[in-house]
């Protein structure tokens, strides 16, 4: 399957693009994973990012894209891939239909995880993330809490919260995403590929998707 997962911060997309990776051999691409691995590939794209990227600068949106066509054409993305929070605005969904229709690639769907303002603030202040950079493994202090003494389970090092999870912060991503992100909503329903799910359960959202690919 050929998906975007749309939907704000603390929605769930990065939980579900797991499932739906595990159900399908579909992969998760981020643009985060994209830069840092062509970063860490030494690949003519990846240095030019990482200059952006030590000077604490946005990677500009044509370096994303030619990034975002070498990743497309690997081969484990043949199978099938989701695209977990990109794009983030309409200039980037424009650029990636041009990208798409160049290689010949159609989307399935836009699946749109809609979640309520307050269980995103409940997840994001209460989310942990292991300090091994190395390691980075999520914890929840309330649903899968790290293991005593504030410790990652996988590699025993200490679990912080992130400086973009206290509630300030939270809202002000909230903020951004409304005003940038949102927009992608109605661009989607236009191009025929939107499908919002409502729906705080990861599994329930897996659900609902498969059931409108009708797999």
């Amino acid at each position: 399957m050929k998906i975007i997962l749309l939907g704000a911060p603390g929605a769930g997309k990065g939980t579900v693009a797991k499932l739906l990776t595990a159900y399908d051999g579909s992969v998760q691409i981020s643009t985060g994973d994209i830069l840092r691995g062509a970063v860490k590939a030494g690949t003519p794209l990846g240095k030019e990012a990482q200059g952006y990227m030590d000077r604490g600068d946005l990677v500009p949106d044509s370096l994303i894209m030619g990034i975002m066509e070498q990743r497309l054409q690997e081969d484990d993305c043949k199978k099938g891939f989701l695209l977990d929070g990109f794009p983030r605005t309409i200039p980037q969904a424009e650029e990636l239909k041009k990208l798409l229709s160049k290689l010949g690639i159609k989307l399935d769907m836009v699946a749109n995880i809609d979640v309520p303002r307050d269980v995103i603030l409940d997840r994001l202040t209460t989310r942990r993330t292991c300090s091994n950079v190395e390691c980075q493994e999520i914890y929840n202090i309330k649903s899968n809490p790290p293991a005593d003494g504030d410790k990652c389970k996988k590699c025993g090092s200490v679990v912080i919260q992130r400086a973009d999870e206290t509630e300030e912060a939270i809202s002000k991503r909230l903020a951004t995403y409304n005003e940038k992100t949102a927009p992608l909503v109605g661009f989607y329903e236009k191009e025929g590929l939107l499908k919002t799910i409502k729906g705080t359960s990861s599994e329930v959202v897996l659900a609902e998707i498969k059931s409108a690919l009708n797999v």
